[in-house]
């Protein structure tokens, strides 16, 4: 697995990507009506020794997802010209990655979250080296798991726990101590359905 075989499988395959949601598992907790628009990078590093994934951990005082993984991203501002400008404009932000070593090779559907959101999923190459220089406000960590890792459907794990006196059910990624799931595991699940054709 290499840049060249993702980006030529994703460009083939990208229309098979449905468009997902946190509701998936959960037909009884539909999104909000109204969902503010949003957009995220999902970076794959094109590392020495294998290809990556680079995320986020939040910090713990955010008014969204404090203290979770998750992928660079955030709202939509005004003067974005599309969600990849958003996505790129937020990596610079928040990790401190150029968009100059950043090649776009195309988006995931919409994914809907019961927090009211609708993230456009951006997937890009993210090309070293690069400097790291996350913002203390927003984020704690930033972290790679092999690709390899989050495309073996053994560790896609579907986890549950209470909401509002519901059971809510959910994917789960955990990896080396760090809890990948909600949101960002069910874009990943997406992302490994259009790569491995499933």
């Amino acid at each position: 697995m290499n840049t060249e075989w993702i980006t030529e499988t994703f460009q083939a395959r990208h229309g098979r990507s449905v468009g997902r949601g946190d509701h998936d598992l959960n037909p009884g907790m539909p999104p909000p009506d109204t969902l503010k628009p949003a957009a995220v990078l999902i970076p794959v590093v094109a590392r020495e020794d294998g290809l990556t994934m680079m995320f986020t951990q939040r910090t713990d005082h955010l008014a969204n997802h404090p203290g979770q993984v998750s992928f660079p991203g955030g709202h939509v501002d005004p003067g974005d010209a599309s969600p990849e400008d958003t996505a790129l404009r937020e990596t610079e932000e928040e990790v401190g990655v150029d968009r100059r070593h950043i090649e776009i090779i195309g988006r995931l559907a919409d994914y809907k979250t019961r927090t009211g959101f609708s993230v456009v999923p951006v997937v890009g190459l993210v090309t070293p080296p690069f400097n790291i220089t996350p913002d203390p406000h927003e984020v704690a960590e930033v972290f790679e798991v092999p690709l390899d890792f989050l495309l073996d459907p053994a560790n896609h794990e579907r986890h549950s726990r209470e909401f509002e006196g519901t059971v809510r059910q959910f994917y789960a990624m955990p990896y080396n101590g760090f809890y990948i799931w909600g949101a960002t595991a069910g874009m990943l699940v997406d992302l490994y359905n259009v790569l491995m054709g499933e």
